[in-house]
C-alpha cells in the first residue's frame, strides 16, 4: 500500500518501512509522528479513500542538509555581504499507513555456516575423482626414456673398459718415467764429485 503525504509544503509518495527526509518537525529521534494531510492512497492499481487515513511515521535522527552560500552585492557602493545556510531537515521511517504496517523482514539465514562445509565437500569429491582418474591412467613417474634409451643401445664393454684401463695404463706410465729421471739424476751427482776427488793414479 502507498500514500501520499504533504508535510512542509512538500508532497510525498511513501509506503511501509520507507525512510524519507523532511522539513524540521518537532521531535527526538524514536519519538511517533502521525501525518494527518494525506492526498492520495491506494494499493497496486487501486485506489482508496483517504477519509480518516493516517499515516503513522517514527522521527530516526534530526539533521541538517548542506551548506548554502548567500553573497549579497551592491555595486559601486562598497556593498559585500556573505552568509552561510545549512536547512534543518527531519529523517522518518514510515511505520505504518492506515492499518497496514510494514512487513518484518526475515532474518537472513546463517550462510556462512554452510559455505565452509560445502567448499569442503567439493574439494573432498575433487580429490577423490583425482584419485580415482589416477588409479585408471597411472599416476605419473619417472620419465622411462632413459631406461629405454639404455636398453635400445647397450653400452660395448670392451671399448668402455679398455678405455679407463689404457688411460690408466699411461698415467702409470709417465709417473714411472718421471720417478726413473729423478733416480737417475740423484744418482749421477754423488757419483761425479767422487770422480773429482779421486786422484788419478799414477803410471
Amino acid at each position: 500500500m502507498f500514500a501520499v503525504v504533504r508535510t512542509g509544503g512538500k508532497q510525498y509518495r511513501v509506503a511501509p518501512g520507507d525512510k524519507i527526509v523532511v522539513e524540521k518537525l518537532d521531535g527526538n529521534a524514536g519519538d511517533k509522528v502521525t501525518l494527518g494531510d494525506v492526498l492520495l492512497a491506494g494499493e497496486g492499481g487501486d485506489l482508496k479513500s483517504t477519509s480518516g487515513l493516517t499515516v503513522a511515521a517514527e522521527i530516526v535522527a534530526q539533521a541538517k542538509g548542506e551548506k548554502v552560500t548567500v553573497f549579497k552585492k551592491r555595486r559601486r557602493h562598497n556593498y559585500r555581504r556573505k552568509k552561510g545556510h545549512r536547512q534543518q531537515h527531519t529523517i522518518l521511517r514510515i511505520v505504518a499507513i492506515g492499518d497496514h504496517k510494514a512487513e518484518k523482514k526475515a532474518a537472513p539465514k546463517t550462510e556462512t555456516a554452510a559455505k565452509p562445509a560445502a567448499h569442503a565437500k567439493a574439494k573432498a569429491e575433487t580429490e577423490k575423482a583425482q584419485q580415482k582418474s589416477g588409479a585408471v591412467a597411472g599416476t605419473p613417474t619417472e620419465s622411462p626414456a632413459p631406461e629405454n634409451d639404455k636398453k635400445a643401445n647397450p653400452p660395448v664393454k670392451g671399448d668402455v673398459e679398455q678405455a679407463p684401463e689404457k688411460a690408466a695404463g699411461g698415467k702409470k706410465a709417465t709417473a714411472g718415467g718421471k720417478s726413473a729421471k729423478a733416480a737417475s739424476t740423484q744418482n749421477a751427482a754423488p757419483a761425479k764429485a767422487a770422480a773429482k776427488k779421486s786422484p788419478k793414479a799414477k803410471k
